[in-house]
């Protein structure tokens, strides 16, 4: 078994020194989905529901996550982070939710699109419950990873 990188000697968690790494650039990339009713996914399209845009409050909550990752998960390192974009693809039974994270920098960002996706969706459940709260978030994953020593990686 190979040494786990987030627990020390005496087997207490400790944040990884990444000081000694070579500044890269690194970029990950995250989706999700969340399943609705057609009637709250029209409202949503045409900007009908109360709360507001739903979307454009949903893109604003993913960038600001991913933002403050090193602040929701422990042990994450604070980032510099130089781009993080959040898009939506409409289904036909729910929104798709895409996230990109990138930075220049010694350690890689896919907590960072994990989170913005994340949090995206659950803004898009929040601002749609009203309408239906039996709403299912799911099939959230990392699809791809570049940059620093372990390379790029790429989900089947």
């Amino acid at each position: 078994m190979s040494k786990l990188t987030h627990i020390d000697g005496d087997g207490a968690a400790h944040m990884v020194d990444v000081g000694g790494k070579a500044d890269t650039v690194r970029e990950a990339r995250a989706e999700g989905r969340i399943a609705m009713k057609l009637e709250v996914l029209e409202a949503i399209k045409t900007n009908m529901m109360k709360k507001g845009d739903v979307l454009a409050t949903a893109r604003i909550a993913g960038i600001m996550a991913a933002k403050k990752t090193s602040d929701l998960i422990p042990l994450c390192h604070p980032l510099a982070l130089t781009k993080v974009a959040v898009d939506f693809t409409f289904l036909d039974d729910g929104i798709k939710v895409s996230s990109m994270a990138r930075l220049t920098g010694k350690t890689g960002v896919e907590m960072e699109a994990l989170t913005a996706c994340s949090v995206a969706l659950l803004t898009i459940y929040d601002m749609s419950k009203a309408m239906q709260k039996d709403m299912v978030i799911g099939d959230i994953r990392l699809l791809s990873k570049s940059g620093g020593k372990s390379g790029d990686w790429v989900a089947e």
